[in-house]
């Protein structure tokens, strides 16, 4: 099976040549058809003329407008009809791609992906998710990270259970254990948003629910998806990042101080370069938005090659293991042990 991807060349904050050179490289995969560059065309054609690769798997399809981060979303989406975002989605929409990936505005492409690709029937709000990095071997899903501010119980339960299937599929993980993610363990804990949505994942079919998990927990592996409202979420991932880029700038700082320092970071510095390698967000690529009738993924504004070409290489995966089709047996009740929730 030959998968081909659209690519947004027109998100990424260091601009058209990182995403260029990440999408080409990304060839080396055989599973990739072709990959289809979204974007002003002239600016693409300039960067892919520095690279040698095989023309016969690389389309540009012109789009002549971007959208601003700025920008109101839904506006955007509505009135710039020929930005890089709405014609890389359309593709998706007409089949003549199987993802879209982007690293523009988060709201943008939310938006222009719920109107123009639409949710799987029976998903009542699409959520996007991100791997974060435990003390374990692997990592936890947080649902949702930022595509809804404002949910209702029953969303966190289908959270949870889109979650489940990315684990299952996309990380292997058997059984994946679900957390709610709260002020404490107890389960009279939280708000009336999370009492309730408590209640309703403990009698959901298809999940393995652990109980609440305080955000504490997640950095040593206690559940492997964590459930909540993107508010929540989106404050919990940027936290996360901004903790481990500060622990590593210590680290630094301290292990250059002096001289025993010195010889001590020589000697660790293998077992910290796998440390910084499991923290770095450009192996691990872009964040599904879960729940689409379609693969759109959102890399990260700040990415560079190495992160778009990441981004490329779980949507082969993603779609491989048809994590699509297997939320949308979930809603209808045909995927064994789980229930339309």
């Amino acid at each position: 099976m030959e998968i081909n991807i659209a690519v947004d060349a027109m998100g990424a904050d260091a601009g058209v040549s990182v995403v260029v050179e990440g999408a080409v490289s990304s060839l080396s995969d055989p599973k990739i058809g072709r990959i289809i560059l979204v974007g002003r065309e002239d600016e693409i054609e300039a960067h892919l003329a520095k690279l040698t690769y095989d023309k016969g798997r690389v389309e540009v399809v012109h789009a002549s407008e971007v959208i601003d981060p700025k920008e109101v979303p839904t506006v955007a989406i509505k009135t710039k009809k020929d930005s890089s975002i709405v014609v890389g989605l359309k593709l998706v929409k007409e089949g003549r791609a199987a993802a879209f990936v982007s690293a523009g505005s988060t709201g943008a492409v939310l938006a222009g992906a719920t109107l123009h690709v639409g949710r799987i029937r029976g998903i009542k709000r699409p959520a996007l998710g991100v791997l974060i990095p435990n003390t374990t071997e692997g990592y936890t899903f947080i649902m949702d990270v930022g595509a809804n501010m404002d949910t209702k119980p029953e969303y966190l339960v289908q959270f949870a259970q889109m979650g489940s299937v990315y684990m299952e599929k996309i990380m292997r993980v058997k059984s994946p254990k679900v957390g709610l993610i709260n002020v404490g363990v107890e389960e009279d804990k939280g708000n009336a948003q999370t009492k309730e949505a408590f209640g309703l994942l403990s009698e959901a079919s298809g999940i393995n629910f652990a109980g609440n998990v305080e955000s504490r927990e997640i950095t040593y592996g206690a559940v492997d998806v964590a459930v909540c409202d993107g508010f929540v979420g989106n404050v919990l991932l940027k936290y996360a990042e901004g903790s481990a880029k500060g622990i590593f700038a210590l680290l630094k700082r301290e292990l250059t101080a002096g001289t025993v320092s010195k010889i001590g970071g020589l000697l660790a510095k293998k077992a910290f370069g796998r440390i910084r390698k499991k923290f770095d967000y450009t192996e691990i690529g872009g964040s599904p938005f879960m729940g689409l009738n379609g693969l759109v993924v959102k890399a990260h504004g700040s990415s560079n090659a190495k992160a778009i070409r990441s981004s490329i290489r779980q949507c082969v995966r993603f779609i491989e293991t048809d994590v699509v089709g297997e939320i949308k047996a979930m809603q209808e009740g045909e995927r064994d042990g789980i229930s339309e929730g």
